[in-house]
């Protein structure tokens, strides 16, 4: 018998992350490491778990699996949290208000700024000097 998940695709950054959860144990597991290993930093863990603060339904509850490519850590993060949110609204329609009241369902569109020719970063110019 086919297990059935429902999928969730968050994107932050350089960084996308496919997200798949289904009723089970509560493993969650990115990448083929448990999201504790993951996301060792301080408060990246609590950012990753925020859809499941936000329902008030317990980790315990849900399988997820996630699958995470590009960018750095803080992007990944992102990533992760908008894939489970989205997972979460597939798997049951109610859980979509409460997601978009915390603004969990829409991406967070600031990515890094292209470099302009003559300066030395997006928007730092070179030193000023009068001789």
């Amino acid at each position: 018998m086919a297990v059935r998940y429902y999928e969730g695709v968050g994107r932050r950054k350089e960084a996308t992350a496919r997200v798949r959860i289904m009723e089970g144990s509560g493993k969650f597991i990115v990448n083929g490491k448990p999201v504790e290993e993951y996301f060792p930093r301080v408060g990246d863990l609590d950012n990753v778990l925020l859809p499941f603060t936000v329902l008030g339904e317990p980790r315990e509850k849900y399988d997820v699996t996630v699958l995470v490519k590009g960018g750095g850590v803080s992007g990944q993060v992102g990533a992760v949290r908008l894939g489970l949110a989205r997972a979460f609204v597939k798997f049951n329609e109610e859980f979509g208000p409460a997601l978009k009241k915390k603004g969990l369902l829409s991406r967070d569109p600031r990515v890094k700024e292209r470099k302009k020719p003559g300066l030395k970063r997006a928007r730092k110019a070179p030193t000023y000097t009068k001789r």
